[in-house]
């Protein structure tokens, strides 16, 4: 059994616990991000939605690397504002991913019949009803595919933050390389092996959610 090199697993497996918890909320803050921004791409209020395309415009265009270097070693020098690592990760990945996700519902909204929203207001419900009752459980239907790709995208993203000193599985895995060239391959492929694993019990989550948000859908 020495070929599968389990030795590694120990030291991988406690990094990956950090990986999934990074990924866990970093899913959460991107969720609320993607939210925020996409309401406020859909209101009638110029400066909501002025702000929100800025917002995306400025984590859509630019690297989620320099996202992390900026929060994490930038900010504490320009405005004395310290972060642990894990801080600094969850809000790069809730923003960056976030404003890719606040496209997913602006679309899935913007996609509910007019019709429906016609008949709700003659039928004197409140925007926050309409929103509620409504759109949002037609629009979550169609946003579940889009989100469960970006929560992929989410766990891959998160091999970055080794570089800010998070102790994830990367990081594990690259402190392993460190001490024993010798075993790069085993190293990589137990990491690949890793993240496969965490990336298809999210897509099986995904899958899931998506037949019970389609359960009794005419």
């Amino acid at each position: 059994m020495d070929w599968l090199h389990l030795d590694l697993l120990p030291p991988l497996l406690k990094g990956l616990r950090i990986t999934l918890i990074l990924t866990v909320i970093g899913i959460a803050a991107a969720l609320v991000c993607a939210f925020l921004a996409g309401l406020a791409r859909l209101s009638k209020f110029a400066a909501l939605r002025w702000s929100a395309a800025a917002y995306v415009e400025l984590f859509r265009g630019t690297s989620l690397l320099v996202q992390l270097f900026w929060i994490y070693f930038a900010l504490p020098m320009l405005l004395d504002i310290r972060l642990s690592a894990m801080a600094a990760a969850v809000i790069a990945l809730g923003l960056n991913y976030g404003a890719y996700g606040s496209e997913i519902v602006r679309s899935s909204i913007a996609a509910v019949s007019k019709d429906q929203l016609e008949a709700a207001i003659a039928l004197n419900m409140k925007p926050g009803q309409r929103l509620r009752r409504i759109v949002l459980p037609q629009a979550w239907r169609m946003m579940l595919p889009g989100f469960g790709n970006l929560q992929i995208e989410l766990l891959k993203g998160t091999s970055l933050v080794y570089l800010i000193t998070l102790a994830d599985v990367t990081y594990q895995a690259m402190m392993l390389r460190s001490y024993d060239l010798s075993s790069t391959a085993a190293i990589f492929s137990w990491l690949l092996i890793l993240y496969f694993a965490a990336a298809y019990a999210l897509t099986s989550l995904v899958r899931f959610a998506e037949r019970r948000a389609a359960t009794g859908r005419g």
